[in-house]
């Protein structure tokens, strides 16, 4: 029996859905909007066992998220566009607006309390061109060197207290990390709140500074293409 062509499209966009709908595959695509990885270098970023990411990985494959080339041996996966990284970004929205729980967590990284309004990108980039502002990375090294903010001081939650020093005490701060699930940059705000720094959060993460076509540098400071994630 044939079903109308409604009920096919729903059945497509069912598929998007339920690729979303395991936690796991969400931290996946968190990596992949860092830079593209292979499954092992997944696996080991998000905990997972090979099997599994793999498991995964074809979930994301058959709903058109990420796509993948063979580079020797090894499956390089990446995101299929920047439409993916604004699927992940409205995913949130949703859910910090609809979802009492969310809200609750967001105040707990916050020492309680509603967490101050984010930078816009277009902010920070403006008080970057007028030298106004210091601006962290808080992701890991690895994923600091494989591309960061032009400018960017790179330090983890786990050497931020040593890194203070460093700082001027009236600096304005700006923190990122990695998108709209990352949530080092709250950490991070409130760490540096509690210390008397005006520090706040850039909205959004690296991928979304580079899918808005902003220049990105690599840990050696040599510029990378700017343009829309692929």
């Amino acid at each position: 029996m044939s079903i109308s062509p409604k009920a096919a499209l729903l059945e497509e966009y069912a598929l998007i859905a339920r690729a979303l709908s395991a936690p796991a595959r969400l931290s996946i695509l968190e990596q992949l909007a860092q830079a593209p990885r292979g499954v092992e270098g997944l696996a080991e970023k998000t905990g997972l066992t090979l099997a599994n990411c793999s498991q995964h990985l074809q979930h994301l494959r058959r709903a058109g998220l990420v796509t993948s080339r063979r580079d020797g041996k090894a499956v390089i996966y990446r995101l299929t566009d920047a439409t993916t990284l604004g699927l992940m970004d409205l995913l949130r929205m949703v859910a910090e607006r609809n979802l009492a729980e969310v809200a609750r967590i967001l105040r707990g990284l916050s020492d309680g309390e509603d967490p101050p309004e984010p930078v816009s990108r277009a902010e920070l980039a403006a008080r970057l061109a007028e030298g106004s502002v210091t601006v962290l990375d808080v992701r890991p090294a690895d994923e600091y060197a494989a591309g960061h903010i032009p400018g960017a001081l790179n330090t983890t939650l786990a050497t931020l207290e040593q890194f203070l020093p460093t700082l001027s005490p009236d600096a304005r701060i700006v923190a990122y990390c990695r998108g709209p699930y990352c949530v080092y940059a709250h950490q991070a705000v409130a760490a540096l709140r509690r210390q008397g720094f005006d520090a706040r959060r850039m909205e959004g993460g690296l991928p979304e500074w580079r899918a808005d076509g902003r220049p990105v540098f690599q840990g050696t400071d040599e510029p990378l293409s700017a343009g829309p994630a692929r």
